[in-house]
């Protein structure tokens, strides 16, 4: 299975939903002279090879490498004094980690951060130099959330969640709203935008930011094959988990199931899921690097790999926007993906 599109109605039960657009201009007061504006780059170069005009939203480019700070710094920047006291837990397979433990750096309080042991090593030793403790852990043989409420009660931490948190989606937004401001500000509509999926904060931030900002622009998720359980939830119109076995690269969307606060958002306003492989996703990451002077990790080059490998019929007069979520890259995974695509 590539592809998965849906029209979907809107059952009762999405009619209440965790964020709306209010919350995501408030992230962008909080986030000001924090995050980086990340550029949205025309790309003629990869226009050109695909037939149809292509933007990319390089949040690689993003303060900790991958967009995961908006969302940890808003959700630490609203906490009262009195919890940020109390220091931080997070779990992440490294780019919520490195948000989280940047933003309790810049306020000055504690972080502890899970890691599952096979994350890449350069995310977890970029979370250690930003200040924070980082206990690793099994990543198919220990529950990472049972470790965490343990940790919480022993030590009294705050939680700051991934993705299904009200703060963290609307600081995720941030992305989508500077998106559509930046495309309106050169005179470009945005047809479609595909954004990767894990759990499901970013891509429901950006279409809540879409629907006011760009209301026509259709929104698609992209995911690893393996790990496709939004673009099976969209079509199915209620959450489902991911098949069991599953293993991919793209170590920033290995999510379980999508969250239950930013499904009903996603069941509203997607147009549909994409999946590609591991091995799409290389070429694409090979692509980025030869032919666009970009590093690129795997999770954040599913949608590019989506466009390249025509995961979704797009006509000649479209503008596509895609999202480049993340960076962070160990060398090794880069220079194989390099090798095994030598012609990209």
């Amino acid at each position: 299975m590539t592809s998965l599109q849906t029209s979907m109605p809107t059952p009762a039960s999405v009619q209440h939903e965790a964020i709306g657009f209010a919350d995501i201009a408030e992230a962008r007061r909080r986030l000001a002279g924090q995050a980086v504006v990340t550029p949205l780059l025309a790309v003629p170069e990869l226009s050109e090879r695909l037939g149809y005009r292509v933007l990319l939203k390089c949040e690689n480019l993003q303060r900790t490498g991958s967009f995961k700070f908006r969302g940890a710094y808003n959700r630490i920047a609203a906490m009262t004094p009195a919890d940020r006291a109390r220091g931080l837990i997070a779990f992440s397979s490294g780019n919520h980690a490195q948000g989280v433990a940047a933003a309790a750096r810049l306020f000055d309080v504690p972080a502890t951060i899970l890691m599952p042991a096979d994350a890449p090593a350069i995310k977890i030793a970029k979370t250690r130099g930003y200040g924070a403790e980082v206990l690793l852990y099994e990543r198919y043989r220990e529950d990472r959330e049972a470790i965490g409420r343990r940790l919480q009660d022993e030590r009294g931490l705050v939680l700051v969640k991934p993705y299904d948190d009200p703060l963290v989606m609307a600081g995720q937004g941030t992305c989508g709203l500077e998106m559509a401001e930046q495309a309106e500000a050169e005179g470009l509509r945005l047809d479609r935008v595909l954004v990767c999926c894990g759990g499901g904060g970013l891509a429901a931030g950006i279409a809540v930011a879409l629907q006011a900002k760009s209301p026509d622009t259709r929104l698609y998720t992209c995911e690893p094959e393996d790990f496709d359980d939004t673009a099976r939830s969209l079509a199915a119109g209620r959450r489902l988990d991911t098949l069991p076995g599953g293993r991919s690269i793209c170590d920033a969307l290995l999510s379980q199931s999508p969250g239950e606060l930013t499904f009903p958002v996603l069941a509203r306003r997607a147009a549909g899921g994409l999946t590609v492989s591991d091995a799409e996703v290389e070429a694409a990451m090979a692509y980025a690097f030869r032919r666009l002077k970009l590093v690129v990790e795997p999770g954040g080059a599913v949608c590019l790999a989506a466009l390249l490998f025509g995961k979704l019929e797009i006509g000649t007069a479209e503008m596509v926007a895609v999202t480049l979520s993340g960076g962070n890259v160990d060398p090794e995974r880069l220079f194989g993906a390099l090798e095994r695509f030598p012609e990209t």
